[in-house]
């Protein structure tokens, strides 16, 4: 078996080196990634909703205006609506926070919690660090 000793040094080398930048920023990064809020309004403008980094429910406000309208069905479609647009968009700043240290579609799959995805991923990447060898 023909190892290459110094490209394998590099490899661990990068990969130590990856790792310990990792650590460091990751708390900074959690922390900015957790304070995440978006707000999104309806279409119509009457309908406002405020999430957190994980889609949860800060706040949200209608426009006295919704009430004019007795359609209870198309009132909660665009309440819906309007959180699942406001959830992508801070799962998507998660995203952007991360960047610097976690390739964004793993990080993406792991927000959106795409087990299958992130483990394809991860495959990929130890495929590639074969190559390294």
């Amino acid at each position: 078996m023909n190892v290459d000793a110094g490209g394998l040094q590099a490899y661990t080398d990068e990969l130590q080196a990856r790792f310990m930048r990792l650590q460091s920023e990751a708390l900074s990064l959690n922390e900015q990634a957790r304070a995440v809020e978006v707000t999104e309004k309806s279409a119509d403008g009457l309908v406002s909703a405020t999430v957190g980094a994980r889609g949860e429910l800060i706040s949200l406000d209608l426009d006295p205006r919704v009430f004019r309208r007795p359609d209870a069905r198309g009132l909660a479609d665009t309440i819906k609506d309007t959180i699942h647009r406001a959830t992508l968009a801070a799962q998507e700043r998660v995203v952007e926070i991360f960047a610097s240290i976690v390739p964004a579609e793993q990080m993406r799959a792991h927000v959106e919690g795409d087990v299958e995805a992130l483990m394809r991923q991860l495959a990929g990447q130890m495929a590639e660090g074969d190559g390294h060898r």
